[in-house]
């Protein structure tokens, strides 16, 4: 079932801090991710979406019912923590059966899913271990599996990987989503993680002051962000101001410059933003866009290394990857060149 939020605005008492006017769908099946700075609104928006926060205005719609009144019992929800808020006195299966018990479905049925449940996040031999004798990889899944044992009909992930080890969190982000695909649940998932987004998600939406910027795929988000804040704010890039000089030409104020610059009128004010992938080390003499300097600070990545390249003039360096560091010019392709009006 589908998720709608329609112009959800929320204020924390005393405060300017909330969301203002967040609209956005999340479609049957699919998994939007939600970013941000922290005081962005994710959490608020996630809280507001469970019904542990109330008191906004606008609808949170779920399935064609509007939820805002429904309690948090009613809402047929999952919710994965941060902080997982596993019972430390239950044993394992007893924790993923908790929310078939309060619902008082008997013990055999509530026991049969729960270890079933187990087996599909890989933790079939520890259902009567104590929550204390897990890993914390071992726990989140215990976490995943209680939200799933209702049945749920929405997923909702609080930072699920944040207090995990890297090795570990990239495993188990390829779990999650495996698991979520095979039960179809349409999911939010908030994170302060791009990497997990970019990788997890059918969409990711970016909040900032409370206020959706925007909301597209993995790779619309990166190579198309809509505003110099989401440029920012998603990957690494350098983002220079610039001016329309000519059709297919923009003025750096070091140099000229080709790109798509659209119907933009000349003298129209822009950013120009360069992702260091697309920065072309040693280019021959003559070649479009090619620039001279030098290179400056350098850090090894294993089979890339990350660099600036510094342009007489530029102000700040070009930020570059490549196998191998340019050795005195870049150059950078004109659709490579994202335009960012202000």
């Amino acid at each position: 079932m589908s998720l709608v939020l329609d112009n959800v605005s929320y204020r924390y008492p005393g405060s300017t801090h909330g969301l203002h006017e967040v609209s956005l769908d999340v479609r049957a099946g699919e998994l939007v991710a939600v970013i941000g700075p922290s005081g962005s609104g994710k959490s608020t928006l996630l809280k507001l979406v469970s019904g542990l926060t109330t008191g906004h205005t606008g609808r949170i719609v779920f399935g064609g019912q509007d939820m805002s009144a429904m309690p948090v019992h009613q809402r047929r929800m999952g919710m994965v923590f941060q902080n997982y808020a596993l019972f430390p006195h239950l044993s394992v299966l007893d924790n993923v059966a908790y929310g078939l018990k309060l619902r008082k479905v008997p013990v055999a049925e509530r026991h049969r899913r729960a270890q079933e449940l187990l087996g599909i996040v890989g933790l079939s031999g520890y259902a009567q271990r104590g929550i204390g004798q897990l890993s914390g990889g071992q726990q989140q899944r215990v976490a995943l599996a209680r939200a799933l044992a209702i049945d749920p009909q929405a997923l909702l992930l609080d930072e699920p990987l944040s207090a995990l080890d890297a090795s570990v969190r990239g495993h188990l982000r390829d779990e999650i989503r495996a698991i979520q695909q095979r039960f179809g649940a349409t999911t939010l998932l908030v994170t302060h993680d791009q990497e997990e987004a970019l990788v997890m998600a059918d969409r990711v939406a970016m909040l900032k002051d409370g206020r959706l910027l925007q909301i597209a795929t993995p790779r619309e988000l990166y190579e198309q962000p809509a505003s110099r804040a989401v440029a920012e704010f998603v990957g690494l890039s350098t983002i220079l101001p610039c001016t329309v000089c000519a059709p297919g030409r923009v003025d750096l104020g070091f140099a000229e410059l080709h790109a798509h610059t659209g119907s933009r009128p000349v003298g129209t004010v822009l950013h120009a933003m360069v992702r260091p992938e697309h920065v072309r080390a040693d280019p021959a003499p003559g070649s479009v866009n090619r620039l001279q300097g030098r290179t400056g600070a350098q850090r090894y990545l294993g089979a890339l290394t990350r660099y600036d390249f510094e342009v007489p003039g530029a102000g700040k360096p070009f930020l570059a990857e490549s196998a191998r560091p340019a050795a005195e010019a870049i150059a950078i392709a004109p659709e490579h060149i994202r335009l960012l009006d202000l």
